[in-house]
């Protein structure tokens, strides 16, 4: 079977980003002294986009495997090349504004953060050290690389379980 481009897929990407973006940015309206948030679920929008990866990532491996063209080797490194120097880049900005701007234990909590992400086990250094939704979290200029760790290892672990099969 040969990939087809589906635009639909390009779609919902951008609708399950859109709403993770209008989650985040805490849009509310006031409504006769009530006050309502807009989008409250967005946060679901990181599922939707993981539910998108794992069909694409799937789908692409088992293409090559079927024709005897799957190599590991460049499979890691089209997600290394695609993911690494953005994910550095982000990390070394933070480090020097949290250099610059933060207290010592900030400082020090953000290179926890920073380090655990080079690993890519920030979700589990973010889930030990504090609440996703915790107020205290909006300070943390890192927590969005819990969900790359997550994408990272399903990309570790998961096509060695799919080539196996």
């Amino acid at each position: 079977m040969k990939f087809k481009y589906r635009p639909e897929i390009d779609g919902l990407r951008a609708i399950a980003v859109l709403s993770v973006i209008i989650y985040h940015a805490g849009f509310e309206i006031n409504i006769s002294n009530h006050i309502y948030k807009i989008l409250p679920g967005g946060f679901l929008g990181v599922d939707i986009f993981y539910v998108i990866s794992g069909y694409l990532i799937t789908f692409l491996i088992l293409e090559k495997i079927k024709s005897n063209t799957f190599s590991f080797l460049e499979f890691y490194e089209r997600r290394a090349r695609r993911l690494l120097p953005v994910l550095f880049l982000v990390i070394l900005v933070s480090i020097i504004a949290g250099y610059i701007l933060m207290m010592p234990s900030q400082f020090k909590d953000l290179a926890g953060s920073a380090i655990s992400s080079i690993f890519f086990l920030s979700n589990f250094w973010f889930f030990i050290t504090d609440n996703y939704f915790a107020e205290e979290s909006l300070l943390k200029p890192l927590l969005h690389t819990w969900s790359l760790s997550i994408e990272e290892q399903f990309y570790i672990l998961f096509p060695p379980f799919l080539y196996l099969l």
